[in-house]
């Protein structure tokens, strides 16, 4: 589990200080941006959030501008590094999908955040058993949700 610090509370290790992967859609589509950025300033009171580019507003689908092995080799340490990955998944992406199955491969917990008001969740990420899912209609209800859920 990633370099926190971890403490005992009954039964588990509880980070000090997570370090949080956010992924949501890029290339697929930015306009769930807003709801990204909100859910980032949340989880940035849970943890360092490690990926927190992706609220970013002048971040277009058109990417990053650097090159494509540039953001998978650091967003693949950043994935490492991760206790948490915490990943929109409403507006479907691939790069999305291939990190959540790299974080289920390697034991690392997700959290997919999903509303189920704008479309079906895939089977994939549903029928994960490595994949917590919360269904949620605003970013408000989220943080008794995501505290809940990072707690744990």
């Amino acid at each position: 589990m990633g370099g926190a610090v971890h403490v005992r509370r009954g039964l588990f290790h509880v980070p000090i200080s997570m370090n949080i992967y956010f992924a949501g859609s890029i290339s697929g589509g930015r306009g769930d941006q807003a709801i990204y950025a909100e859910i980032i300033d949340l989880l940035k009171r849970h943890g360092t959030v490690l990926s927190e580019h992706f609220g970013n507003a002048s971040l277009t689908a058109a990417g990053e501008g650097i090159g494509d092995r540039a953001i998978h080799d650091r967003d693949i340490d950043w994935l490492r590094q991760a206790d948490v990955i915490v990943a929109e998944v409403t507006t479907p992406s691939l790069g999305v999908g291939y990190e959540i199955g790299r974080a289920v491969e390697w034991g690392t917990r997700v959290i997919c955040l999903h509303r189920p008001s704008t479309r079906r969740l895939s089977g994939m990420i549903a029928g994960s058993p490595g994949v917590q899912v919360i269904a949620y209609a605003t970013v408000a209800e989220l943080e008794s949700l995501l505290a809940s859920a990072l707690s744990r």
